[in-house]
């Protein structure tokens, strides 16, 4: 048995793995990794013959001390592997945990947090390493049935609604210049100003214009006219296999009669005429079952588990930390880690968000 485990920094190496893999999406790759301002994107690699498992991940300096942690992008990343990750050997999960801590180590890093996608059983390689734990559940659409059976799936009032947003004379196109770009985004955080949306939504324009880099992304920004006038839009993420609204935002002119329903209808059908099985329409905020959940189950009451992923590799300086951010280590608080907490005593000098508040996940 020929094993090794080493860390990848660069772009070809990154890519060149996750190309191989079994499944990936958009999130795993070097380049949506570099998008992220938190820290410096890894990809730690364990390779045993002809297998390799992927983790990738961002290394952040911990303030006031000498280590760092692990986080993930925004979106659905965690482990990959060129095999299916539930075929994986008890012997191979194994040896991978003692690689991956191991790297833990030697990167001075005392802790992970990830978000996994819910389609890929991440946690059969993860369950006995830290803690898997539920996050509610996600809606999706099986892209797979026929359009007819699609829609009867839908609540019935809501195919009353699209159908007569449809007869409205709205104009669907796919964003093309910088100027739409643009005003989509000054639609974005007309929203989240409405809804009180924490500071880790408020992307900056130039992240939605790399989102839509073709060169290295497969995605689209879809938007709703009304004349002249933009009325909702949203940048769907494309994989080989799925696709998810990913942000999304609808003008305060026209929210009282809701064209995001129409919008989230015509998601489903471009993702039926490139081919995709699955539109992921996602889940409440902080895995709840809140309005938000509410209105994607509108659509679909299929349902699959979220899960997340904490990890302490440091047990003793991971206490220490906590401690001295005097942040009460209450279990029913729902942060990891801890002391990454808003109401610690040592605030961050920087405006960087930390995305690493459970309660926020959507």
């Amino acid at each position: 048995m020929n094993y090794r485990s080493f860390t990848i920094r660069n772009r070809k190496d990154w890519d060149e793995y996750i190309s191989r893999s079994y499944a990936h999406e958009g999130f795993h790759t070097w380049y949506y990794h570099s998008l992220n301002n938190e820290g410096e994107p890894l990809l730690f690699v364990y390779e045993e013959d002809t297998v390799f498992i992927a983790l990738p991940v961002i290394k952040r300096k911990i303030e006031g001390s000498g280590y760092f942690d692990m986080t993930c992008v925004y979106g659905y990343s965690g482990p990959l592997s060129n095999k299916s990750l539930e075929s994986l050997s008890a012997l191979i999960i194994k040896q991978f945990k003692i690689a991956f801590t191991d790297f833990m180590k030697e990167e001075s890093a005392i802790c992970i947090f990830s978000r996994l996608h819910p389609f890929l059983n991440q946690h059969h390689l993860l369950e006995n390493i830290g803690g898997i734990k539920d996050n509610g559940t996600t809606l999706y659409v099986d892209l797979s049935m026929s359009e007819e059976d699609q829609r009867k799936g839908y609540d019935k009032r809501l195919g009353r609604q699209i159908r007569s947003l449809r007869k409205m004379g709205f104009t669907i196109k796919e964003a093309d210049t910088i100027q739409e770009i643009e005003d989509f985004a000054e639609m974005y955080y007309k929203n989240m100003d409405r809804l009180n949306a924490s500071s880790n939504y408020y992307f900056d324009v130039q992240h939605f214009i790399n989102l839509l880099n073709e060169e290295y992304m497969k995605n689209k920004l879809i938007l709703i006219y009304d004349g002249l006038n933009l009325t909702c839009g949203a940048l769907i993420l494309l994989s080989d296999n799925i696709v998810r609204n990913h942000l999304s935002a609808t003008s305060p002119d026209y929210l009282n009669i809701s064209p995001s329903k129409l919008l989230t209808d015509e998601i489903s059908m471009i993702g039926r005429r490139l081919g995709k099985k699955i539109f992921h329409l996602g889940g409440g905020v902080g895995g709840k079952e809140d309005s938000l959940f509410n209105f994607k189950k509108l659509f679909s009451n299929l349902q699959v588990k979220d899960r997340i992923w904490c990890y302490v590799n440091d047990e003793s300086a991971y206490n220490d930390l906590v401690l001295r951010s005097g942040v009460d280590a209450n279990p029913e608080v729902k942060f990891f880690p801890l002391y990454r907490h808003p109401n610690r005593k040592i605030q961050a000098t920087t405006s960087e968000p930390e995305t690493t508040t459970i309660d926020n996940l959507n």
